[in-house]
């Protein structure tokens, strides 16, 4: 019998027995994917298990209200900017009251992009903690410039939200 499973399925079930394994649940702030990553998750049976919620935090005052991303953060750093991205991670987690959390916010395009964060530019958090209730959290951000069309750029982002995810809970 073939395996017709998509890639990022498999990323994404790698990711639910991580986190199955060890009782916890994550969260999802998403800005330029759109809820791309919550959909990929949320398509695996059970994921209610160890998936709690996702924002979708398009604009700035959403990343605000939802997110308690401080408006001197947005307004000195910008949407797409690492510092954005440890607000939105750290913020759906405590928000969502998980372990684990990724935000990804960023320029899908094909407009938006300036020389300093040209279209493609998608920064990332991955925020963790290891027991909840505890206010210690670990928190990662990266920046990656990807190629592609919009939808490309999109896709290219779930994966990599997922893939670095997996890693972090695997180390």
């Amino acid at each position: 019998m073939k395996n017709n499973i998509d890639p990022q399925h498999e990323i994404a079930r790698a990711v639910a027995l991580a986190l199955s394994n060890r009782g916890w649940k994550m969260a999802l702030a998403e800005s330029c994917t759109g809820g791309l990553v919550c959909a990929t998750l949320t398509d695996l049976a059970g994921s209610s298990d160890w998936f709690e919620r996702g924002y979708i935090t398009y604009s700035n005052a959403a990343k605000s209200e939802c997110l308690n991303v401080p408006a001197e953060t947005l307004e000195s750093f910008g949407a797409v900017s690492e510092p954005v991205a440890i607000a939105m991670a750290e913020g759906a987690l405590r928000n969502a009251n998980v372990n684990a959390a990724i935000s990804i916010t960023g320029i899908a395009g094909p407009t938006g992009g300036s020389p300093e964060k040209p279209v493609g530019t998608v920064c990332f958090g991955w925020a963790i903690k290891e027991s909840i209730g505890n206010d210690v959290i670990n928190t990662v951000t990266m920046t990656k410039h990807f190629n592609g069309d919009r939808q490309i750029v999109r896709e290219q982002a779930r994966d990599y939200a997922l893939s670095k995810l997996l890693e972090l809970l695997q180390s």
